[in-house]
């Protein structure tokens, strides 16, 4: 039997401020750039508590919370604690994979120690040594074990054992699923569905009917089923968007309005788990009713909705005034590894 654990940082970025000076303990507190057209990077959670989140624009922050401080971003910092973070978590495995610079899963399959003992030391010898704290959740699988480290936050872990698994997800709301966001969502509502016992009711070939490829793979989450194995030295490459219209998009002002909520949702990924990244050009895909795609980059280093938009009209032209039945916004990052091929929406 796997065991797998999902370490997460507790508000790593702020929590360093935070631990850097100490004047700023207790106060609501966020990083963020650098004017008030920026966003958060993070928020602590006195800062939370006045609706703060990451993603969120510093002005809107700063409109919920007027006592909010604002902290740039270090992020050579960071990954220099990220470091020691990953070296600790060295001494009890070599099978681990980084999600971003504050949380990570851990294969300790072949320790002898009980899953839950390795994650109440790994959390003991993080704050000892960065006198940071961090949350874990332990469990046979990735899925269950990312949910479970939300469980006792901050500070804490949560166990979910193989045979609770059942239990465990039949109770939660679908959106605690990967990949179901807020408009996938609201197609399950429709379908009456909240909860993964909800989802539990719908067989696997309604599912695959409605949703697809994405279908079959709601119906081995909602009943808490992963088995994809925690994958050393993973580097994310590109971080992408994509919506395929129910109807055909016929004019290009119909576009948009979803390429700007798509890249809305894009950057609030960034800034939640990829802050640390860095873009090195921006895409859009399209693919037009005839099932032929076609992707315009440019190189740019900021998330810029002009810049999307020339993008968007430089693909449209290509399609001879075909409608479009798929629309795409993306970044590539920056690869550390040289020479490496980059791959975009699959």
């Amino acid at each position: 039997m796997r065991k797998i654990i999902h370490i997460d940082m507790d508000c790593f970025y702020a929590a360093i401020e935070e631990r850097e000076n100490p004047s700023l303990r207790g106060r609501p507190l966020a990083v963020a750039g650098s004017s008030r057209r920026g966003v958060l990077t993070t928020a602590n959670y006195e800062a939370r508590k006045y609706g703060c989140r990451s993603a969120m624009p510093v002005f809107k922050a700063l409109e919920l919370c007027p006592a909010l401080t604002l902290v740039p971003v270090r992020f050579d910092l960071y990954r220099s604690e990220s470091a020691r973070i990953r070296a600790i978590f060295g001494r009890f495995t070599e099978v681990i994979e980084p999600l971003s610079l504050d949380e990570a899963y851990l294969d300790v399959s072949h320790l002898r120690s009980a899953g839950a003992a390795v994650a109440r030391e790994i959390r003991a010898q993080i704050r000892e040594e960065t006198g940071l704290t961090a949350s874990a959740g332990i469990s046979s699988n990735k899925l269950i074990s990312k949910i479970a480290s939300d469980w006792n936050k901050p500070d804490g872990q949560f166990e979910v054992k193989p045979e609770a698994i059942p239990s465990f997800v039949a109770a939660l709301p679908v959106g605690r699923l990967w990949g179901v966001g807020g408009k996938m969502r609201a197609r399950l509502a429709a379908l009456g569905v909240e909860t993964c016992a909800d989802l539990q009711k719908l067989d696997r070939i309604e599912l695959a009917r409605r949703f697809g490829k994405w279908g079959v793979e709601l119906w081995h989450l909602c009943r808490g089923i992963d088995e994809s194995p925690v994958t050393p030295d993973r580097t994310r490459k590109s971080l992408s968007s994509e919506t395929t219209f129910s109807e055909n998009v016929r004019v290009l002002p119909g576009l948009i309005g979803p390429m700007r909520a798509m890249i809305e949702g894009l950057a609030e990924d960034l800034a939640a788990k990829h802050a640390d990244r860095v873009i090195r050009s921006l895409v859009v895909k399209l693919k037009f009713a005839d099932f032929a795609r076609t992707t315009a980059e440019r190189a740019w280093h900021t998330l810029d909705v002009a810049v999307f938009g020339e993008l968007l009209e430089e693909a449209w032209r290509r399609g001879d005034n075909r409608s479009v039945r798929l629309l795409g916004v993306g970044v590539r990052f920056e690869d550390p590894r040289a020479n490496e091929q980059l791959e975009f929406f699959g």
